[in-house]
C-alpha cells in the first residue's frame, strides 16, 4: 500500500442518474468500502475487492474521457482518508465534482468547492442510527441533502426532518427520491405535489436505462 493510494471499484463514463447534474456526460470514480448496510443498496459489489490505484492513476485515466463532469462514490468514499486530496487534485484540474456520501462521515475536511451530495439515512434503510448530525451545519447551498423513501413513514419522517433543519434554505437542493422497487415513484411523486414541499423530486434514471448493472 501506498500512501497516496485508493481502493477503487470501478472507473466508468455514463450519463448521471441523479442528483443536480441529472442527465449529464460524468465520469463515475467508485472507490471501495462502506460501513454502512442499508438494505437498499445498489452498490454491495464495492463493499469489497477493488484495485489499488495511486491518486496520479486515477487522475491520468479520468483525464482520458476529456469529461467536464466527476462524480466520487462508493461504497462510501470517505471511508477512505485518501478520498480527501483526491477531491482536491479533480477540482484543482478544473472538473466540477460531486461527492455521494452516506453522512455518516464527518465533512468538515471534504473541499468545500465539491457538491457534497448527503444522504440523511430513513428509519426504513435500517441504518438510521448511522446519521451524522453535525454535518448539517457544515453544508453550503451548492451541496445537496439526499433522502431515499422506502415508506409513507419514511416520508413523513424525512418531511419533519426537512422543517426541522429548515433544509431548504440551507442547501439549494433537497432530493426525495422513492427507493426503487419499494416505493412507487408516482405515489411519492403524488405526496410531495399535494404537501407543496420545496423538494426536487428524482428517479434513478440509469436504473430504468441500464438496470442495476455495474459501470452505468
Amino acid at each position: 500500500m501506498t500512501d497516496d493510494s485508493l481502493r477503487i471499484t470501478e472507473i466508468f463514463y455514463s450519463l448521471q442518474g441523479e442528483a443536480r447534474t441529472l442527465g449529464r456526460p460524468t465520469v463515475f470514480v467508485r472507490l471501495t468500502g462502506c460501513p454502512l448496510r442499508c438494505h437498499y443498496c445498489d452498490s454491495e459489489y464495492a463493499f469489497h475487492g477493488g484495485e489499488r490505484m495511486t491518486l496520479a492513476s486515477i487522475l491520468e485515466q479520468v483525464a482520458g474521457y476529456q469529461p467536464q463532469y466527476i462524480c466520487v462514490t462508493g461504497g462510501e468514499p470517505l471511508a477512505q482518508p485518501n478520498c480527501l486530496p483526491l477531491l482536491t487534485q479533480l477540482c484543482d484540474a478544473g472538473y466540477s465534482v460531486s461527492l455521494e456520501t452516506s453522512g455518516a462521515m464527518p465533512l468538515d475536511e471534504a473541499d468545500t468547492r465539491v457538491s457534497r451530495v448527503m444522504d440523511l439515512k430513513t428509519p426504513d434503510s435500517g441504518e438510521l442510527d448511522k446519521n451524522r448530525w453535525e454535518n448539517i451545519p457544515l453544508l453550503q447551498p451548492h451541496d445537496q441533502v439526499k433522502f431515499v423513501l422506502c415508506s409513507r413513514g419514511d416520508y413523513e419522517w424525512a418531511k419533519f426532518k426537512l422543517d426541522e433543519y429548515r433544509l431548504a434554505e440551507r442547501v439549494d437542493d433537497v432530493l426525495f427520491s422513492p427507493s426503487f422497487g419499494q416505493l412507487e415513484p408516482r405515489q411519492l411523486a403524488d405526496w410531495i405535489v399535494e404537501d407543496n414541499l420545496p423538494v426536487r423530486f428524482q428517479i434513478q434514471i440509469h436504473k430504468l436505462l441500464w438496470g442495476d448493472a455495474p459501470g452505468y
